[in-house]
């Protein structure tokens, strides 16, 4: 058996799979963000390990304890790009800074500045999402912290710290620092450099499905597994996701609603489109990469609603899908961008909305109008992909979002493209992770990333595709850029 372990934002998930590769057990313990100032997402990575402690204790007491000392190996996946700051004696100096934290923008700047190539090498922009510009933040409102910082490590490799006790990342997910020469699939001197780094305060790299170490004796214990028990080097969540869908070929996709939303294809080289804030990374599996299109808010856009109107989401998906069609076309119009933006605007400043309200509408319709809003901005994605050469005819379906058979049709009509859904789906990047885990113990490649089993399949429906492209258009048009927050060196002069 394998056991896959996912760090996600708003919960860690893991499953078990047996030699087989079927599902056996699911389970996941919630994490809560910390946001102590506008702009700010931060988590304390003590809460990440005693959620990953709970949750294989909740797979333990399914599985039975006897039956759970079979697992041979362990995957991890992780949310990308936050950044845990390490002391020389492996201390967390500060809260990790997450993804989905906008505070560096003028980092990112000053990193573009002093990094000319860093667009080809990195294969992506400058965004406050990365972790590079994270740390030049910390250097510069934070010195005597960054002083004492000896190892940077991504959230899922310190949770390896934990499991194993050795610093190791794979190429997928040190791809979303803005430290890697991607083509290379190794850290770039020159770009950690120019982010006051070097590459001593890296992990080593290992590709995801490698074995990158074994449990230590006394967590193995507590645990109840073999201290024999190997970790594989993993994968950042998408990259894991692509592995749990069999997204793993060129040409394979998926679309994941999440915390955030990815529209992720696979390639056969390295192909970055900065251009159009898309993302080139590195696959977790040797010699293939990735595009990418990332949006910062998807499937929390329908938690965050459903928080604000005290109802849970499956009551407010069956108000939804008793609207007819007048009601769809007279709904508000919604912009998901409750974190700012990725692709295609780049725009951390950008905010959400709600547009074209009255009287008339009830919650049901603002409610259609996130799915459609979250959809569109999947749209948005799909066009830049494609404008970098990426053709698409269908995706897989993946993450929380999966389980609504309603949105999965609303956005195979929105992207004019087959959506399907598997045996599993919502497992997402766990999968991936055991799947890794299993490839780390001697599975074959082809047995064990075959395509899971077809759950259910949703064809656009030309009437309704036809029916969205003008709301399309005009949700296009309300989106502004806004002007930049003056810095707090501004305001103080």
């Amino acid at each position: 058996m394998y056991l896959g372990i996912d760090l996600g934002t708003s919960e860690v998930k893991a499953v078990v799979i047996d030699a087989e590769g079927k599902l056996l057990a699911l389970a996941g313990t919630p994490l809560t963000v910390s946001r102590p100032h506008p702009r700010w997402s931060e988590q304390d990575p003590q809460q990440w390990w005693q959620a990953t402690c709970d949750t294989v204790a909740k797979l333990r007491v399914q599985i039975g304890p006897d039956h759970f000392r079979k697992v041979r190996a362990i995957g991890l996946s992780g949310q990308m790009h936050g950044a845990v700051l390490l002391d020389a004696r492996d201390q967390v100096l500060r809260p990790a800074i997450l993804w989905s934290d906008s505070r560096s923008t003028e980092e990112c700047a000053e990193l573009t500045r002093r990094a000319p190539d860093l667009h080809e090498v990195a294969g992506n922009l400058a965004m406050p999402g990365f972790t590079a510009p994270k740390l030049l933040w910390v250097a510069r409102h934070e010195p005597q912290l960054f002083a004492q910082v000896a190892c940077v490590l991504l959230p899922k490799d310190w949770l390896r710290l934990q499991m194993t006790g050795q610093k190791i990342s794979d190429p997928s997910d040190a791809a979303g620092t803005l430290w890697l020469d991607v083509a290379r699939r190794d850290w770039s001197d020159a770009l950690l450099a120019a982010g006051g780094m070097h590459r001593g305060q890296m992990p080593a790299l290992v590709d995801g499905s490698r074995a990158a170490g074994f449990l230590l004796p006394a967590l193995a214990q507590a645990w109840g597994l073999s201290p024999e028990v190997k970790v594989a080097g993993g994968a950042g969540d998408g990259a894991a996701s692509a592995v749990g869908i069999g997204a793993v070929n060129p040409g394979d996709g998926f679309l994941s609603l999440g915390t955030s939303g990815v529209l992720f294809v696979v390639n056969d080289k390295f192909r970055p489109n900065p251009a159009r804030a898309i993302h080139a990374f590195c696959h977790t599996l040797p010699q293939r990469w990735h595009q990418m299109s990332v949006m910062l808010s998807a499937a929390s856009c329908l938690r965050w609603f459903c928080r604000l109107c005290s109802v849970d989401e499956n009551t407010l998906l069956e108000e939804v899908a008793l609207m007819d069609d007048e009601a769809l076309a007279n709904a508000p119009l919604f912009l998901p961008y409750l974190s700012g933006e990725r692709t295609p605007h780049n725009d951390p400043y950008a905010l959400g909305m709600f547009h074209g309200l009255s009287h008339e509408h009830q919650r049901a319709a603002l409610a259609y109008a996130v799915l459609e809003g979250v959809s569109f901005g999947m749209v948005d994605g799909l066009d830049a992909l494609r404008a970098a050469g990426t053709g698409v005819q269908q995706l897989s379906l993946v993450g929380g979002g999966a389980r609504s058979g309603y949105w999965a049709q609303l956005l195979s009509d929105a992207l004019n493209v087959r959506i399907v859904t598997h045996v599993g789906s919502e497992a997402g990047g766990a999968l991936g992770a055991a799947r890794l885990a299993w490839l780390a113990d001697g599975g074959e490649e082809a047995v064990v990333c075959r395509k899971p089993q077809q759950q259910d399949s949703f064809t656009p429906r030309g009437a309704r595709h036809a029916a969205l492209m003008p709301r399309l258009q005009r949700y296009r048009d309300i989106y502004r850029p806004w002007p930049a927050l003056p810095s707090a060196e501004a305001v103080a002069q």
